[in-house]
């Protein structure tokens, strides 16, 4: 979330305070610490203190207080779990007093509403409980996601996977695309008579998006390309150049640098995947668990149709 949607909070006094923020980051030029920061004198080794990192406040350390009503620590790190309030870009301090602003007209706002008694009335109780009732819910899930994710888990997932990949073949290849067959002849002759690829891909490439790299497709399996053009490279030899391939793209020249078998993933490049499945798995398990559990009855589920009675037989 940008500091302008920040900004567009209905909250008039936040919304003020935070558009101007946003303004003066906008600004060319805007230093977000514009004080000078004088350089320390140099001192012995033997005299420099370890660094320390500065200690959290407590949850319960007041920051502010409304009306007698104190804001604490802990209310400002429950406001910036809020993905609403998201700040990116933004340093802690100004963060900070953007925090405490909004947790101060927040807390006006709601003893007004207390003094109005908006409160007491059944459509209020009931947000109160269906929010209450969610926030429980989401508490929860995060605790059986906790759970979840272990590296015993993540392991045995990642293995699961590796074993039922199939070895699958990959080629590393350039091209030129151009627009007719004759100009693509053309091209392979020249490559095959000793010009160099990339650079004669850079000349008269047509494809936007490997000329600049010499016709660089980098490495691919059969899929990921059209058939005819995969058909052709897949059947080639490393260092060879094809003759003209139509698709409908138009006309290619291909040189294949390099066959292989493609890699297995390691484990830290699918961990956030596995780690995303098993979350779901073990949420989705314990939701399905609890109804099981559970004595459900539908009130509002329309009455069985009655079936008709069979006629006689004569």
């Amino acid at each position: 979330m940008s500091v302008e949607d920040f900004a567009r909070m209905p909250n008039t006094a936040l919304l003020r305070r935070a558009s101007a923020l946003a303004v003066m980051i906008a600004m060319p030029g805007f230093a977000l610490a514009q004080a000078p920061q004088k350089t320390p004198a140099p001192t012995p080794a033997a005299s420099t203190p370890a660094a320390t990192a500065p200690a959290e406040p407590a949850p319960d350390t007041v920051v502010a207080t409304v009306n007698g009503k104190p804001i604490t620590q802990g209310d400002l790190a429950n406001a910036a779990d809020d993905p609403a309030l998201s700040l990116p870009g933004v340093d802690e301090a100004q963060k900070k007093n953007l925090l405490v602003d909004y947790m101060v007209d927040l807390r006006v706002g709601a003893q007004a509403a207390e003094a109005a008694k908006v409160g007491d009335t059944p459509e209020f109780k009931r947000k109160l409980a269906y929010f209450r009732d969610k926030l429980l819910l989401d508490d929860y899930l995060e605790q059986e996601a906790k759970r979840a994710v272990t590296p015993e888990a993540e392991h045995a997932i990642y293995d699961q996977t590796v074993k039922l990949m199939k070895p699958e073949e990959e080629v590393h290849a350039r091209h030129i695309l151009v627009d007719n067959e004759a100009e693509a002849k053309k091209i392979a002759a020249r490559i095959k008579g000793g010009e160099d690829f990339a650079k004669v891909a850079a000349e008269t490439s047509k494809d936007p998006g490997s000329k600049a790299e010499g016709g660089d497709l980098g490495w691919f399996t059969k899929e990921r390309m059209v058939p005819d053009f995969a058909t052709a490279a897949f059947a080639m030899k490393a260092g060879q150049v094809s003759d003209p391939i139509k698709t409908q793209f138009g006309w290619h020249v291909i040189k294949v640098e390099e066959k292989r078998t493609k890699p297995q993933p390691t484990f830290d490049e699918l961990k956030e995947q596995i780690d995303q499945h098993l979350i779901r798995k073990s949420q989705q398990d314990m939701i399905l668990k609890l109804r099981s559990e559970a004595k459900i009855e539908r009130t509002d589920a329309p009455p069985a149709a009655e079936t008709a009675p069979e006629p006689k037989k004569p």
